[in-house]
């Protein structure tokens, strides 16, 4: 480990696989045999692919949730609500839901949930103190390293701003880390146009306490996300989690969006298999040095990529509609915790600085 960093606890190897010691939670009861609770007040930050579907699936569930949205999708759910069609052709139409762009008018609510991709995330810290009770919690479900990696974390980085995801300290100061029940997002699903959620696969949304304790609050999250169909275990190390996804996250995505390439394509042509092994070598070094250790290998991450086939990842999505790629907190965070244990990175580095480009040339106005 690098020399003065040490975890508040020690992760082991299994950690992520398990459930808090003491801190299982079971499936849903029947309809028959669970107790009756209010419905919970939820805010969904965004009203994406992601934040919809988890939206959706809580409202009809009997959560009562309101979509903090702008733009066009403000206006569709208002008129129809939302419409969740799911993987195994099921189509819900979901209107038990309130869809506002004024957080005021929203108020404090029990739980908030920000489903906005992580570098749009300081655009409405601002906005999210007027959802907050002095109890309410906040659930990330951005992808990569989150702004609030080294709150409660130990050793010599410890409070740490990652400034790749919080540049200017804000996220941090406005949405404090002392709210946040950490989460992994594994479902994929699409945005077909406002007001309209696809479901692709996946149901999986681990949580955890940063410090790893078995909070009676991240149990009721777990509950909560658990009545509403998903899979939601509670996990004694949510950031051993985060690494495990992002281990692929912040190698296939750029490869892909520069290439634009499938996993399978990745996977199977010998050069960027090769490149695709390098980056994850260089981020598990990182990883290991803060105090994290994979529950699976690398040549298994990657064999489990290419299972994946034909499939075009999010960010080379993101580039073919022209839309800003997820790049700070996939791999510029990565890049970042590097230097921040002396990690030598030359084959991220290389992917991340073509990638920048990229995303460089998609901002610039066509001539």
């Amino acid at each position: 480990m690098y020399a003065g960093l040490s975890r508040v606890s020690a992760p082991r190897a299994a950690s992520t696989a398990t459930l808090a010691q003491g801190c299982a939670v079971g499936p849903p009861r029947t309809a028959a045999a669970r107790t009756p609770r209010p419905a919970m007040k939820i805010a969904v930050v965004g009203c994406g692919a992601i934040g919809g579907y988890v939206g959706a699936r809580l409202a009809l569930a009997g959560e009562a949730v309101t979509f903090m949205v702008r733009g066009a999708n403000l206006e569709a759910v208002r008129r129809e609500g939302l419409t969740l069609i799911m993987n195994d052709g099921a189509r819900h139409s979901v209107r038990n839901v309130v869809a506002t762009a004024d957080y005021a008018a929203a108020g404090p609510q029990d739980l908030v949930i920000l489903a906005v991709k992580a570098h749009q995330l300081e655009a409405v810290a601002s906005q999210v103190p007027r959802l907050c009770g002095a109890d309410t919690v906040v659930v990330t479900m951005q992808n990569g390293i989150p702004y609030w990696y080294f709150h409660r974390h130990g050793g010599e980085l410890a409070g740490t701003v990652v400034r790749s995801v919080d540049p200017h300290g804000l996220i941090s100061e406005l949405i404090p880390p002392e709210r946040v029940i950490g989460c992994v997002v594994y479902p994929a699903a699409e945005l077909l146009v406002p007001g309209v959620v696809r479901h692709i696969e996946g149901e999986r949304f681990p949580v955890g306490e940063l410090d790893g304790t078995c909070s009676e609050r991240v149990q009721r999250v777990s509950q909560c996300l658990t009545a509403a169909g998903f899979k939601s275990p509670v996990l004694e190390d949510i950031r051993a989690e985060i690494w495990l996804k992002l281990w692929g996250n912040l190698t296939f995505n750029p490869i892909s969006a520069l290439t634009r390439s499938t996993l399978a394509d990745i996977c199977q042509y010998p050069a960027t298999r090769e490149l695709a092994a390098a980056m994850m070598s260089e981020a598990q070094t990182i990883a290991h040095k803060l105090g994290i250790v994979f529950r699976v290998g690398l040549d298994k991450r990657i064999a489990g990529a290419e299972k994946v086939g034909q499939h075009k990842t999010s960010m080379l999505q993101d580039v073919e509609a022209g839309r800003a790629p997820e790049l700070e907190a996939l791999v510029g965070s990565v890049v970042e915790l590097g230097r921040l244990t002396h990690t030598h990175t030359p084959h991220i580095d290389a992917v991340y600085g073509l990638t920048q480009l990229l995303a460089r040339s998609l901002a610039a106005p066509h001539a």
